[in-house]
């Protein structure tokens, strides 16, 4: 966050990774001055369980984790039936949790 903070120093938001990496990005804003979300909004991605009790809380986006196990469970069974390799593209819905950390 600091290197990007010195490469783009107007920014007005940022989507990060993970929610861990966001949490980190979180505290560089804060040490650094900027104010989340009115001068950096701020989102992450998992939806992790610390991610409501960031200050402030953290927006991120939900993956269905439990529906992504069971999915590649199948594909790996299927694989292991067929004994050739399963090519198949699988895209899971997610969901945008909206917290305040990007003004929601």
């Amino acid at each position: 966050m600091r290197t990007l903070l010195e490469r783009e120093p107007g920014l007005d938001a940022v989507f990060v990774a993970s929610d861990l990496m966001a949490a980190g990005a979180l505290q560089v804003l804060s040490e650094t001055g900027r104010r989340v979300p009115s001068d950096v909004a701020v989102v992450g991605f998992d939806d992790s369980p610390f991610a409501a009790s960031t200050i402030p809380p953290l927006s991120s986006v939900m993956q269905p984790i439990e529906e992504l196990g069971r999915e590649m469970t199948r594909l790996l069974l299927a694989a292991i039936e067929s004994q050739e390799r399963v090519t198949r593209r699988v895209i899971l819905a997610t969901e945008l949790i909206v917290r305040a950390s990007s003004g929601g």
